[in-house]
């Protein structure tokens, strides 16, 4: 294979654009059991078979970019300002940060720009749950459940299907994922009214109630000491600046592994880790797009926040933001449970003395 290829896509004017792709038969995923080794070329490959419905996920958002030095094996490191070199034809957006601090990301709206991307060492691709005309207000609710150890992806697709109940009885219409590892991501249009820490309260809301229904199998316990065997729901997702793989992005896992919509009748029949690099293109000939109208009827959000008003009535308040958010109004402590003293801190989570 030549040191370089040079491929020619639409841009996002649909004028075809030529991107280089250096070293194309540098290896990203190595070969294991479920298949052989991933060059750079094949990854090109890959993202000209599933353009089609992976753009419809990452257009008209910014894109926060999961990239790699030396294939998977190698440094892997996230991009949120646009890497150097951004195409004169692309296009980016400005953000805002729970620091409040502002900068540009990249917006990946034809597949000339996400191929220039995979030339620049991306793997996975993480877009926001925005839209870049209003970029403080989701329209998406996303939610990842997340098996600790002890639980199978039968435990997972249960507590997805628990989920789905929920999300309905309140006026949303889920869809659901692979996520290229063990979990489930739940997806669900709404109508871009309220602001992210609304939006994440929302599901607060939503994942308490489930937690209700499925006490043994699902949690909404932030520290992993208190979470046992049971799936946890991250509603920290739902955090400013937090986001998930996109759909039909691969992961940076061995054997190339995907993150591939599914209708809820397929989510319990499918093994996630046959859906690869190698095999989705298939995949998607056979069974198309289930998330293709995803947002023809978007939802309205106001009762799944209802869940969160009604917990606070009940004297549940706010649960623990990540790490590197500012400390927020009424949130815990952050220390784990096993090491709070009680007396070192405030009723608003402050430290003291």
């Amino acid at each position: 294979m030549p040191d370089a290829l040079t491929l020619t896509a639409p841009g996002p004017d649909g004028q075809e654009r030529s991107v280089r792709l250096s070293s194309p038969d540098k290896v990203v995923w190595p070969a294991t059991h479920r298949g052989g080794a991933i060059t750079k070329a094949g990854l090109a490959a890959y993202l000209e078979a599933v353009a089609e419905p992976m753009l419809r996920g990452l257009a008209d958002r910014p894109v926060t970019l999961q990239r790699v030095r030396g294939g998977i094996e190698g440094e892997e490191f996230y991009s949120k300002n646009p890497p150097k070199g951004v195409p004169e034809w692309s296009r980016t957006t400005p953000v805002t940060y729970p620091s409040g601090r502002s900068h540009d990301q990249l917006v990946v709206d034809d597949l000339a720009t996400l191929l220039w991307t995979a030339q620049m060492g991306t793997v996975t691709w993480h877009p926001w749950p925005v839209r870049t005309g209003d970029n403080d207000h989701p329209d998406e609710v996303r939610i990842d459940l997340d098996p600790q150890p002890g639980r199978a992806y039968r435990d997972v697709v249960e507590a997805a299907r628990g989920l789905r109940e929920v999300m309905e009885q309140v006026g949303l219409t889920p869809f659901v994922k692979t996520t290229g590892s063990r979990g489930v991501h739940v997806f669900a249009p709404v109508v871009p009214s309220l602001e992210f820490l609304d939006v994440r309260h929302a599901v607060i809301g939503i994942a308490r109630e489930l937690e209700r229904r499925l006490p043994d199998l699902v949690t909404t316990a932030w520290w992993k000491e208190e979470r046992g065997e049971r799936v946890f729901v991250d509603f920290n997702q739902a955090t400013r600046d937090r986001t998930l793989a996109a759909a039909w992005s691969p992961r940076i896992l061995p054997g190339a592994p995907v993150s591939v919509p599914v209708t809820w009748e397929q989510l319990g029949e499918v093994t996630p880790a046959d859906l690869t690099v190698h095999t989705v293109p298939d995949w998607l000939a056979e069974h198309g797009d289930p998330w293709r109208a995803m947002h023809d009827q978007p939802g309205d959000i106001g009762a799944a926040h209802a869940l969160w008003e009604a917990d606070l009535e009940r004297g549940l308040g706010e649960l623990n933001f990540p790490p590197d958010h500012p400390k927020m109004p009424g949130e815990p402590p952050r220390v784990q449970p096993s090491k709070k003293v009680a007396e070192h801190w405030d009723e608003e989570g402050n430290r003291v003395g």
